[in-house]
């Protein structure tokens, strides 16, 4: 808001930023049990469309329940919703069919296309650390993301899916910011809610229910309750972009939260990384460390010539 002074911005963006790396860390080393104890990953979506209701709520309420009705807020936050939701879709047919070690370093790499429509349509621009953190961020994504899968299929349709869902979510990120400039972060997120509740009726028409379904406490009650990070995460990210610069908020994420599911998954499960994931977790606490200390040096030196 043009209201709020810079270190105040900073602070607002460097807070929800790690706000949501910390929650989807978390949410990340949780997500797997669902699907482990009889739930299938389908209905998990249909459970995480409906956390996303509570922080819309709540998002509304901190902003008088001022809901942006124009045309402009209503396509800003529908595609927003539906770029990410019907990615994660896609996602779970992709991962039936092709090798989950490719794609997840292929979708991981989303904060490119973020990064660049930024730079080239926004002219956002940070310093040499920044850069530097970017640089390494992007780097550290595909080692964190490897993991010991087998081929689940043949042929290329799992590479274009794959990179199809790194398309919609980095437009996502920079609508995102775009949506930002003009819309109320509120308003955003409430039509983020609507695009993944329209999509409800799709995950349920994929759902094998010729299978057993867990519907105990362990099945869609623990699903909410690990799924309700990723909503609140998902909230607090709309806010870091309000505040910061695409460029830095994309890659800091995207790198932060798999620093963190990793940190957990060695405590929780005594996994021990191997060499190319323990060179991720370090290019990754590096980026992190250098994108958040570099908007601050970037406001000081444009003050005088602005």
């Amino acid at each position: 808001m043009s209201g709020t002074s810079g270190s105040s911005a900073r602070r607002t963006w460097v807070g929800c930023s790690l706000t949501t790396v910390v929650l989807w860390g978390v949410w990340g080393a949780l997500s797997g049990l669902s699907a482990e104890h009889g739930f299938p990953d389908t209905l998990v979506y249909g459970v995480w469309a409906l956390t996303m209701i509570p922080p819309a709520a709540f998002a509304l309420w901190l902003g008088g329940w001022k809901l942006d009705r124009t045309p402009r807020a209503v396509v800003y936050g529908l595609l927003i919703g539906l770029l990410g939701a019907g990615g994660q879709m896609l996602l779970f047919h992709t991962l039936t069919v092709g090798p989950a070690y490719f794609i997840f370093p292929i979708i991981s790499l989303s904060p490119v296309v973020t990064i660049a429509l930024s730079f080239v349509l926004m002219r956002e621009r940070t310093g040499r650390a920044g850069t530097l953190g970017i640089a390494l961020a992007l780097v550290s994504l595909p080692l964190l993301n490897l993991s010991d899968g087998s081929v689940g299929g043949a042929g290329i349709g799992w590479f274009l899916q794959s990179l199809l869902i790194m398309l919609a979510w980095g437009v996502q990120a920079y609508l995102m910011k775009l949506a930002n400039e003009h819309i109320g972060a509120d308003s955003i997120f409430f039509y983020m809610t609507v695009g993944a509740l329209l999509l409800v009726p799709v995950a349920w028409a994929m759902t094998d229910f010729g299978r057993p379904i867990n519907l105990g406490l362990d099945g869609p009650w623990m699903a909410a309750g690990i799924q309700i990070l990723n909503a609140i995460g998902a909230l607090t990210l709309v806010l870091a972009f309000r505040y910061g610069k695409a460029i830095v908020v994309a890659p800091l994420t995207n790198a932060g939260a798999p620093l963190i599911t990793a940190a957990l998954a060695m405590l929780l499960a005594a996994v021990v990384p191997g060499p190319l994931k323990m060179l991720g977790l370090l290019l990754a606490l590096a980026a992190s460390l250098l994108l958040v200390l570099q908007p601050e040096r970037d406001v000081a030196a444009s003050t005088p010539a602005a």
